[in-house]
């Protein structure tokens, strides 16, 4: 008696071939049989006739790794279909931690609602799995979190000491199941690292056979110099290479093309490199990052002063490079003005300057109690639809969420981050029925085989004999998003069955309240 029998769907294995019609048996977490199974029998037969047979979606690229201890549910992630997800990611993450106030900057959705009281990356994913996600989760060891642990926020190179630390540190996270090494050189923490530096941490990650993903340096002016740094890090290194959400933000001037073409050049020299892209139009990020290094001990003071503003000005940030007229300000309860509305049309209306506006948000963010805080966030308008177009049509390109998993309802009912609702569901659509880039079977191969396959995962991404059964049952021709980018927290649309190693977590598009999920460890 079998666990699980999926009759009769049209099976898209994740290898993009052809789609054909047969049987999925489950038993005790793991595919056993594909095929025609008239004869079998299980305890739970679900008819997919008509429907998409896939492996769970694979999401190369999250920022999960707090909302998931807060809201386990991963309901954003699990109405898409998506059964694996990849943190750590950007410098970002919830490991290793030495000053919990210090480290709380560093986590994407950060709210208090989990005290940071662990030190280590095994005792995070002790906690992460003692959760209980609805998710599979594996983790990337965040530079971020290793600059913060030495130096805090220092905006210099380490010292020989400082180094070694980082490097101890780094080894220990790979020893405790970490895939790999992450960086994200825009932000504060970072910005201070140099190349020598960041090649040395690379090598620690590589001698363990781990990935190097590189949130790059720039991605407005200079962004393709520093992409090419990252691919000289890693190639220095001898690491295998990720860039994260490669499209540049500046797009004119055939930033594009030098930037795919940096990437086939370093495939055609034998390199390990692919790349992923988030699915919005925009970026994302805090308003907090045009504070420069040298304020951040002390933000507060540097915005009441009149010549703390006028340096600040001078800083070149990822939020003011290229003009205030792409930046759009989230909803804020404090803010509503200048909510949702491009902060250089604001500041024209009012005759002020748009960086008072941005200090004046700052000020206020900063003047509450820590664990009040509330960060206010930005969008950046960057891309067309024809730049996303030619980034995921390219053979090396993935697609990942660049988001944290949410809930409409429960402890993050009201918390956003465009990308959650809407990434998977959005790409096939856009691939498939827009655009007709790919066909249904080979997006479902970028959504699975392909990002398996880049973390050296042999038993997942597949609807195969021996896969572990993480499965999505879905409407090919009507699976899509329906948020939009001021109401983001919209279910996607189409998702029919999830299961996450063989247990039932969506049936018939409703949550069963079970959860599957396992954090996976490497073993070196």
């Amino acid at each position: 008696m079998l666990d699980l029998l999926v009759r009769g769907g049209t099976v898209m294995d994740g290898s993009g071939m052809a789609p054909h019609i047969a049987d999925v048996a489950v038993q005790a977490g793991r595919i056993v049989a594909v095929g025609q199974l008239e004869d079998a029998a299980a305890r739970e037969v679900v008819d997919a006739t008509g429907l998409a047979v896939a492996p769970g979606f694979i999401d190369i690229h999250s920022h999960s790794d707090y909302t998931l201890l807060v809201d386990p549910r991963a309901v954003s992630a699990i109405a898409q279909g998506v059964t694996l997800e990849v943190i750590g990611n950007c410098g970002f993450g919830c490991a290793p931690i030495v000053n919990p106030d210090t480290a709380a900057a560093n986590i994407y959705g950060f709210n208090h609602q989990v005290k940071l009281d662990w030190n280590r990356m095994g005792q995070y994913l002790d906690r992460l799995q003692q959760a209980g996600p609805a998710v599979n989760v594996l983790t990337l060891v965040p530079n971020g979190q290793l600059r913060r642990a030495v130096l805090g926020v220092a905006d210099r190179p380490a010292t020989g000491p400082e180094l070694q630390h980082m490097k101890a540190l780094l080894s220990e996270g790979l020893q405790d199941g970490a895939f790999g090494y992450s960086t994200g050189l825009e932000y504060p923490a970072e910005r201070g690292a140099p190349d020598a530096e960041l090649v040395e941490l690379c090598k620690v990650a590589a001698r363990a056979g781990g990935l190097y993903a590189s949130h790059t340096r720039r991605r407005d002016d200079g962004a393709v110099s520093a992409i090419d740094e990252a691919i000289r890090v890693g190639e220095q290194a001898g690491a295998r290479i990720q860039i994260s959400h490669l499209l540049p933000r500046k797009t004119s001037g055939g930033e594009a093309e030098k930037s795919l073409a940096l990437i086939e050049a370093a495939r055609a020299r034998g390199l390990d490199i692919a790349f992923d892209m988030h699915t919005r139009l925009y970026g994302t990020t805090f308003l907090n990052t045009i504070i420069p290094p040298w304020a951040i001990d002390d933000p507060l003071a540097q915005l009441g002063s009149a010549d703390g503003r006028r340096r600040m000005r001078d800083f070149s940030s990822i939020v003011a490079t290229g003009g205030w007229d792409r930046i759009v300000l989230l909803d804020h309860p404090a803010f509503p003005q200048y909510a949702r509305r491009s902060m250089g049309e604001a500041a024209r209306e009012e005759g002020i300057d748009p960086f008072d506006i941005a200090f004046d948000i700052l000020a206020a963010e900063y003047g509450q109690p820590a664990a009040e805080r509330k960060p206010a966030m930005v969008i950046i308008r960057a891309y067309t639809p024809e730049q996303q177009a030619q980034m995921f049509g390219h053979p090396l390109c993935m697609v990942g969420s660049d988001a944290t998993t949410l809930a409409p309802d429960g402890p993050l009912a009201n918390a956003v981050f465009h990308g959650a609702y809407t990434w998977a569901a959005w790409y096939f659509h856009f691939m498939v029925r827009e655009r007709r880039l790919l066909s249904a079977a080979q997006a479902v191969q970028r959504l699975t085989q392909m990002p398996a396959r880049t973390l050296g995962l042999t038993d997942r991404g597949a609807i195969a004999e021996g896969c572990c059964a993480d499965i999505a049952v879905f409407d090919a021709k009507d699976f899509q998003s329906v948020a939009t980018t001021f109401a983001p927290n919209q279910l996607a649309r189409g998702m029919r069955h999830v299961w996450v190693n063989g247990v039932a977590t969506l049936r018939d598009g409703q949550l069963t309240g079970q959860r599957g999920g396992q954090v996976i460890r490497r073993v070196h």
